[in-house]
């Protein structure tokens, strides 16, 4: 029994990186994802005979989404109600972490994906998701979601033609992603307006995350004349700031360490004062910068530097 306890608990530590990216990808929230992972767990714990799932995977795959595809309804409720700009809780990697214990980072998580995700309803999400990202037939996405294949096929379809369109046409390498993110930090910590303008699309977009617990933009801002002046005249208002390049949900970021928390706050956690920064790159040019500094979104942020 204890052996057959212990393959159980093997089987499912092999599926649980894949799991955290199926849900997080689903919510664009790492706690929400460890929430479903976890209590797919406690499901797979309370069937009377586990060893009679004929396909482990398929079966957490489904389990998982349903959970998640709840807990999207619910968060998508919750974001109704939020102070400015929702952003997804971003994936830093330290390098540094067992690979069971955290997601695997990839362009299936970008922040650039995961923002158009947010515009699509939660039916439309989760047939791009399940079937495009995860290769879920169609027929069991259709279970899930109370739909017909015929319909589902259309959802995938329509998710599929928002994150063409919106996405990035011409994705940046690993190296460009790096020479820009390098540049990028290299113009503000010279106050080098011209050169910071040149690193931008014209129509270059910027979104603060600060939930109304830090200060941040309360609205998306376009233009690269507009932003680049903004974001010098921050990092001279706050002062010193250092700046460490960071995988960001699978490409080249920053995690920013400057302004100070309130010191006279009776409680301040290690992510006040830090902003992670995502940069979506096409055509040789950064299109779009996302801030989260909401500190409920960074504690999982490893130390780095």
């Amino acid at each position: 029994m204890r052996d057959a306890e212990h393959q159980l608990a093997r089987s499912f530590e092999d599926n649980r990186p894949r799991l955290l990216r199926l849900a997080y990808t689903m919510t664009g929230s790492l706690v929400d994802a460890e929430d479903c992972v976890q209590e797919a767990w406690l499901r797979l714990r309370g069937v009377e005979d586990p060893a009679g799932i004929r396909d482990l995977t398929a079966w957490l795959t489904t389990t998982v989404s349903r959970l998640a595809l709840d807990a999207l309804g619910s968060a998508r409720a919750r974001r109704e109600r939020y102070v400015g700009t929702w952003l997804p809780e971003p994936l830093v990697e330290s390098g540094v972490q067992d690979p069971a214990d955290r997601i695997t980072l990839d362009e299936s998580v970008s922040m650039a994906l995961l923002v158009v995700l947010e515009r699509l309803s939660p039916a439309e999400r989760t047939a791009f998701v399940l079937h495009d990202v995860f290769s879920v037939p169609f027929p069991e996405i259709a279970d899930l979601v109370g739909r017909t294949p015929a319909a589902v096929r259309q959802l995938a379809s329509r998710g599929r033609r928002r994150v063409q369109d919106e996405g990035p046409q011409a994705p940046a390498t690993e190296a460009e992603q790096r020479e820009l993110v390098h540049a990028f930090t290299a113009a503000c910590q010279d106050g080098d307006l011209p050169g910071l303008i040149a690193l931008l699309d014209p129509n270059v977009v910027l979104r603060g995350d600060g939930g109304g617990k830090v200060a941040t933009l309360e609205h998306e801002v376009r233009d690269a004349t507009r932003i680049a002046p903004m974001m010098l005249a921050r990092a001279k208002a706050v002062g010193p700031m250092e700046f460490v390049p960071a995988t960001v949900n699978g490409a080249l970021g920053l995690v920013i360490r400057g302004g100070d928390p309130d010191p006279s706050r009776s409680a301040v956690r290690a992510s006040d004062g830090l902003s992670v920064l995502a940069f979506t790159v096409d055509n040789g040019l950064i299109t779009a910068i996302d801030v989260v500094r909401n500190p409920d979104k960074l504690a999982a942020v490893p130390p780095l530097g």
